[in-house]
């Protein structure tokens, strides 16, 4: 008999992994709830089964890298977890100041136009 040899996963990583499967479990919530409607739409923006989707909602496992980069496409609290995640939390504040700065500008535009365009 064969013994069975497989890559071991250190102790570090499995209780990151769990961390990682219960982080995207709790943003996916946050932002879909729990219902059926949610894992159909993670289904929609994945592709993945609704199983997959299931198993994600409760945090049993995780979206590999490119599942992730299209949930993070379709969902700001997986995109503001994965930055939370990697410790990039300012980049998310520079995101949300570049937004802020481009709504305050279109404001600022329609007061102006409104004001009849004169200063």
């Amino acid at each position: 008999m064969v013994p069975i040899t497989g890559t071991p996963v250190h102790r570090a990583h499995a209780k990151m992994q769990r961390m990682y499967a219960a982080c995207i479990a709790t943003a996916l919530k946050g932002e879909l709830g729990k219902s059926a409607r949610a894992a159909k739409t993670i289904m929609r923006w994945t592709g993945v089964s609704e199983r997959t989707a299931k198993y994600w909602l409760a945090g049993a496992k995780a979206p590999s890298g490119w599942q992730l980069i299209l949930l993070a496409r379709n969902s700001d609290a997986i995109m503001q977890e994965f930055l939370r995640l990697s410790n990039r939390d300012l980049y998310k504040v520079s995101i949300e100041l570049e937004a802020a700065e481009a709504a305050l500008a279109r404001a600022a535009a329609i007061v102006h136009a409104l004001k009849g365009g004169t200063r």
